[in-house]
């Protein structure tokens, strides 16, 4: 700041202030140009949290810092004023920034660029410039990194601006893959995973019995269809997905009761409000042991492999695909293993770091399946599950 005061100290024009931008400003501008800090809500403080959420209306779940710049940048502007900012591209579809995104479209944005993923060196932050105009809302110029320019009316709400603004989809139709499946989802989250997932032929009989095959996301490989579990996900669950009685863990009560694992299960923050011994989240068996569709959650290319006899249980870095009825899932995979689904992902996916995406369930389910491709989505039904064995799940089909 010293050079800068230095630099414009002859110039009557510039006056260079220190302060903070996130301290309310009653005063408006003609121009703002900026290219605000990225900071996460986990480098943030308690005292810093609070005041945020309670002066900005974007600061919302799990928000970033430049998410509250730019709304404070939107506040001091006057009328018919301009501002460019420079952030990451996530506020395009993060649900995080979905405040942000309805505040937008009540204006005019008028060019949207995804810079140059190199722009900031070493740094992976997928930037994006955004200017606007404190005006009505009209079109939006928007420019991929790849060349690809269109002319877009962003849409009012929070929804995801994806869709909107990805290069025209040579499959469309009316059906999403929801339509045709029970349930898509990311695998289970025990907390405990050291603890939970065990190679299986370390383990006793007596522990065995309790155990599950289950695959993490690096189990996935490319090109490879066969699903290789070494490792078993040990439950304190019954077949219905219902937590055991205590008295009645048996082995696995003590296995879970050694000093040194019930001091990592007791230190999770699940515990708080359910037993010690439960799972971070509760797994629901009945539909997870089910025929289905596995992919990893981070990959550079969409990754799907079968589990035609559901008895895979996925872990958190694994998401599945139920279709209800098992009958589909080779018509569906050749479907999800296609180019043009691999281009949509890409295009409607969250970014992580190198080039990978992220695998979502939101976004799954609203991927478009062309007629003819898996029929008509039949309205289903789900009957009671049979007793003692939670890998049959029927289903009833209207005639």
């Amino acid at each position: 700041m010293p050079t800068l005061a230095a630099k414009y100290h002859r110039v009557p024009e510039v006056q260079i202030e220190l302060r903070d931008f996130l301290v309310p400003d009653a005063r408006q501008f003609q121009y703002v140009i900026g290219n605000p800090p990225y900071v996460p809500i986990t480098q943030l403080s308690s005292e810093e949290k609070r005041r945020y959420r309670a002066l900005y209306a974007t600061a919302r779940g799990r928000f970033d810092l430049y998410i509250l710049f730019f709304e404070q940048a939107i506040k001091s502007l006057a009328d018919n004023a301009r501002l460019v900012l420079i952030t990451p591209e996530k506020f395009l579809y993060v649900e995080t920034a979905g405040v942000l995104r309805s505040l937008l479209a009540s204006i005019h944005v008028e060019e949207i660029q995804l810079a140059n993923e190199a722009t900031f060196g070493q740094l992976v932050t997928y930037p994006t410039i955004t200017a606007l105009k404190k005006a009505a809302p009209n079109l939006t110029k928007y420019t991929s990194r790849s060349g690809y320019c269109s002319t877009v009316l962003l849409p009012r709400g929070v929804d995801s601006w994806l869709p909107v603004l990805s290069a025209p989809s040579d499959h469309s139709g009316e059906a999403l893959l929801s339509d045709f499946c029970s349930r898509i989802s990311c695998g289970t989250a025990t907390g405990a995973d050291g603890i939970f997932v065990r190679p299986n032929f370390t383990l006793s009989p007596s522990l065995r019995a309790f155990g599950k095959p289950t695959i993490a996301g690096r189990d996935i490989k490319a090109g490879n269809d066969t699903i290789n579990s070494q490792s078993l996900m040990l439950l304190p669950y019954d077949e219905f997905g219902d937590l055991l009685p205590e008295n009645e863990l048996g082995a696995l009560g003590e296995y879970l009761g050694r000093t040194e694992n019930k001091v990592q299960l007791l230190a999770r923050t699940c515990v708080v409000r359910k037993p010690w011994y439960a799972f971070h989240e509760t797994p629901i068996l009945p539909e997870i042991l089910r025929p289905k569709i596995l992919c990893k959650d981070i990959c550079e290319h969409p990754q799907f492999v079968p589990d035609f006899a559901g008895e895979i249980l996925p872990r958190h870095s694994v998401y599945y695909v139920v279709p209800h009825d098992p009958a589909l899932i080779p018509d569906l995979l050749d479907y999800l293993r296609s180019d043009a689904v691999g281009r949509w992902l890409e295009a409607n996916s969250q970014r992580a770091s190198k080039g990978f995406f992220r695998m979502q369930s939101r976004i799954l389910q609203k991927l478009p399946v062309p007629e003819g491709v898996l029929g008509v989505p039949k309205k289903v039904e789900r009957l009671p599950l049979p007793a003692r064995n939670q890998n049959q799940y029927q289903l009833a089909l209207p005639v």
